[in-house]
C-alpha cells in the first residue's frame, strides 16, 4: 500500500529506547548484519497494475537509507491457479499488466531472490474500497488541515487506510531573465524559463481509520496532511491526490501497531515498541523473516485543489535559503566569475548607469533557479485542472 520508507527505520526505532544513560548503549541489533527482505504493495484487483516494492533491511549505522532488491522473481497467485508475472523495473519496483483480477478470489505473492530463496505471502481476500466522498481543508491559525471523507452504505468496511501524493506549485525568490551560454550571457527563452516549477511529495505517515466501534460505517473529517502557514506549499497553488483502501482486520492491525511503533515513540508515555508479524514467509528457509503485510483490493482517489487565494492574505511562505542580489560589473571578477556555468551563480537582469549597460544582477543558484528543487514543466493534471 505504498508504505516506503516506513520500515526503513523500524529496526533503530526499536533499539532507541536508553533514557538519560550516561555511558552510550550500543545493542547488538545495531551493528547486526541482518539483510531481511522488505516487501511493500497491494495487489490491484481492479482495472489497474500492480505495484509491489521490494528492498532490504541495513545496519543502522550504515547510513543507507534504501537498499533496493533487484532481479527478483515476482508473481500474484490466486486460489484456483492462476499466475500473472510482474515485470522488475528500476529500484526495485515491480509491476503487472492492467489486470482485471476476479474479486472473489483470494490472492498471494510468490518471491524468488537472486540467492535462490522463495518467499510467499498468506492468501488473501480482496477488499473492495467504496467511494471517498470528499477531500476537503480547515483553516486553523498556522495553517491548514487536510482531511477526507467516506461511508460504506453496506457497513462492511470498517477499516481504511490512506495514501497521498502532495503537488505544488512555488518559485524561485528572483526571477532570471538570463542565461549563461558558453562564455557569453543572452536573454533566457520561455522555455528555459526557471522561476515557476511544480514538486511533490508522498505521504510518510501511516494514515488509519476504523468504524468498528461505530454503529454506522462512516468517517468524518479524519484528518490527514498538515501544511504550515508558511509551508511553500501555499504560495500559489497545492494538489493532493487521496487513495483510499478498504483492509480487514488482521491488516488494520498491522498497521496500526507500525505506525505506533514508527511514529509515536518518544517519550516513557508513549507507546512502547511490540514487535511485528506480517503475513510473508520465507518458505525456503522458515527461520529467516520477512518484513510487510500484503494486501489485496481496489483503492478510490479524490484530488482537490487549494489557491493561495482562498487562504489568509496575511499568510506568507519562507523561503528556504537566504538571499540576496549581487552586481558583476564588466572585466571584473565577479563578472569572470559569472561567466562560468558551473560557478553557482545565475543572472537576472543587466545593471546599467547613465552611461549604458555595465554588467549584470546575480544571485546563487538556489535563488534564482527552481528546477533545482522541482520540474519547471507542470504536471499534465495541472494544466487540465480547474482554475
Amino acid at each position: 500500500m505504498e508504505m516506503k520508507g516506513r520500515y526503513r527505520i523500524l529496526c533503530g526505532v526499536l533499539t532507541s529506547l536508553g533514557f538519560g544513560c550516561v555511558k552510550p548503549y550500543n545493542p547488538a541489533i545495531v551493528a547486526s548484519n541482518n539483510n531481511y527482505l522488505v516487501v511493500e504493495g497491494n495487489i490491484n484487483t481492479g482495472t489497474d497494475s500492480t505495484t509491489i516494492e521490494l528492498s532490504r533491511t541495513t545496519n543502522v549505522a550504515s547510513g543507507i537509507t534504501l537498499k533496493p532488491e533487484l532481479n527478483a522473481t515476482v508473481v500474484i497467485q490466486d486460489n484456483q491457479n492462476q499466475a500473472y508475472n510482474l515485470t522488475a523495473r528500476a529500484n526495485g519496483v515491480y509491476t503487472s499488466a492492467l489486470l482485471t483480477l476476479d474479486p472473489s478470489r483470494m490472492y498471494r505473492l510468490n518471491i524468488t531472490t537472486t540467492d535462490g530463496k522463495i518467499y510467499v505471502s498468506d492468501y488473501v481476500p480482496a477488499k473492495i474500497s467504496p467511494p471517498i466522498d470528499s477531500v476537503g481543508f480547515k483553516i486553523q491559525s498556522n495553517g491548514i488541515q487536510i482531511y477526507v471523507n467516506t461511508h460504506d452504505p453496506n457497513n462492511n468496511t470498517h477499516y481504511y487506510q490512506w495514501n497521498y501524493i502532495e503537488t505544488w506549485e512555488f518559485n524561485a525568490k528572483y526571477f532570471s531573465g538570463y542565461i549563461v551560454d558558453d562564455t557569453s550571457i543572452i536573454a533566457r527563452q520561455p522555455d528555459q524559463q526557471i522561476y515557476q516549477c511544480w514538486a511533490n511529495d508522498m505521504a510518510t505517515d501511516i494514515e488509519l481509520g476504523s468504524t468498528a466501534k461505530l454503529t454506522q460505517d462512516v468517517i468524518y473529517q479524519n484528518p490527514l496532511a498538515f501544511i504550515t502557514s508558511t509551508s511553500e506549499k501555499l504560495e500559489t497553488r497545492y494538489s493532493i491526490l487521496v487513495k483510499q483502501y478498504a483492509m480487514t482486520v488482521a491488516a488494520y492491525n498491522y498497521y496500526y501497531l507500525l505506525k505506533q511503533n514508527t511514529e509515536e515513540l518518544g517519550s516513557i508515555f508513549d507507546a512502547q515498541p511490540s514487535s511485528l508479524t506480517g503475513n510473508i514467509h520465507c518458505t525456503t528457509n522458515p527461520a529467516i523473516p520477512a518484513i510487510g503485510y500484503i494486501t489485496s483490493g481496489t483503492y478510490q482517489q479524490k484530488r482537490i485543489y487549494v489557491d493561495n487565494s482562498q487562504l489568509p492574505q496575511l499568510w506568507r511562505p519562507t523561503y528556504p535559503y537566504d538571499c540576496e542580489i549581487d552586481t558583476a560589473k564588466f572585466g571584473t571578477s565577479a563578472y569572470e566569475a559569472l561567466l562560468q556555468k558551473n560557478s553557482g551563480y545565475t543572472p537576472l537582469d543587466y545593471a546599467e548607469n547613465s552611461n549604458g549597460i555595465v554588467g549584470y544582477l546575480f544571485s546563487d543558484a538556489d535563488c534564482a533557479d527552481c528546477s533545482l528543487r522541482g520540474s519547471n514543466t507542470p504536471p499534465s493534471f495541472w494544466i487540465n485542472g480547474p482554475n
